[in-house]
């Protein structure tokens, strides 16, 4: 089914009803709920990364509307109590998740968040808060948007793309978008590095200006609504990694968020959070490292049965193409994608 007509069907079953009766029977115990960026709308025609944002005013009225919803806004650590004690009568649950540390989380979900006294956990990669790794998708949408034309090398091979219309870099960021999750870290680093000094454009600066500083984490921890969790150091697809380094990865991204926050960091959320990008090896190692749990970005509601899996959790994710709330009311009630799962 295609965007336009997936919307269509939620909007049907949102004016139909059919959200509020199924989540009475199918809704699950809640839904973990994941965003990145909380930033004002932006007029440019080629957005690849609206997907992952929310705008302040629309996060504000989805906050207000989660209780409307029969959504009990909780922590982490009360949804999975409640999710192990499913034979008890309570209210279904939401938790607001935000991936990737960015500074505009801060800067404008913040104050939303303190206004409806909704609690959230921030899932850090270290890596982007002390400026060692890169946000190369960042830079990616830079060289597209700025370009009619571009060559790279991919997989060995020298590649032109023709960027000239909206829809073409569309498709080729897709393609790249792609393909540069496939590789290893230092040649993912490799490929990034390449991009930006053919076509000027300052990936540290990027990333630097887009990610937390630790000063902002650090006011934000002191709030007790706020919980901070760990997203490796690097934030590379763990897939891509021999299983010492990806563990290594999660105990050290761990390890340093809890040394600079002198606070205990117990959830972890995969890099990426597919299917494609977390092996089994790696829900192991997340018990390993020490972690009460871990979300993926599986879409759907939490099942009671996820309380003999914590280490492998679903959330929905936002997505910022959306024009209402009234699709996303439908998935929160189960309905609609993997959330229609039994």
């Amino acid at each position: 089914m295609d965007g336009a007509l997936r919307e269509l069907a939620l909007q049907l079953a949102y004016f139909s009803g059919t959200a509020r009766i199924v989540a009475a029977y199918r809704g699950g115990a809640g839904v973990i709920l994941r965003f990145e960026r909380v930033r004002p709308a932006r007029g440019d025609a080629f957005q690849p990364l609206q997907r992952s944002e929310i705008t302040p005013e629309r996060f504000d009225r989805l906050c207000g509307a989660l209780p409307r919803w029969g959504l009990e806004v909780v922590t982490l650590d009360e949804a999975l109590r409640r999710t192990l004690e499913p034979a008890k009568r309570q209210r279904r649950y939401a938790v607001l998740t935000f991936d990737g540390a960015y500074r505009d989380v801060a800067t404008h979900a913040a104050a939303v968040l303190a206004r409806h006294r909704h609690p959230y956990t921030i899932f850090v990669p270290t890596g982007f808060v002390d400026g060692i790794a890169p946000m190369w998708w960042l830079a990616l949408e830079q060289v597209i948007l700025r370009h009619d034309r571009l060559s790279l090398v991919v997989a060995g091979t020298e590649r032109h793309f023709d960027v000239g219309g909206t829809r073409q870099k569309y498709e080729v960021f897709a393609f790249l978008d792609g393909w540069m999750r496939t590789l290893a870290p230092q040649d993912q680093l490799n490929a990034a590095h390449d991009l930006c000094r053919r076509y000027s454009v300052d990936m540290t600066a990027l990333s630097r200006a887009a990610a937390m500083e630790w000063s902002d984490l650090r006011a934000l921890a002191r709030d007790p609504l706020v919980e901070i969790g760990s997203a490796t150091v690097h934030h590379p697809v763990l897939t891509t990694l021999p299983a010492a380094a990806a563990l290594r990865e999660m105990r050290m991204g761990r390890q340093v968020a809890e040394a600079a926050l002198d606070r205990a960091v117990r959830h972890f959320a995969y890099p990426f959070g597919g299917r494609e990008t977390i092996g089994r090896r790696d829900v192991g190692h997340a018990q390993d490292a020490g972690f009460a749990s871990a979300v993926t970005t599986e879409p759907r509601v939490v099942r009671p049965r996820d309380a003999a899996a914590p280490y492998a959790l679903p959330r929905l994710s936002w997505d910022g193409r959306r024009r209402s709330l009234r699709g996303f009311r439908v998935l929160t009630a189960g309905i609609g994608g993997a959330g229609a799962e039994g």
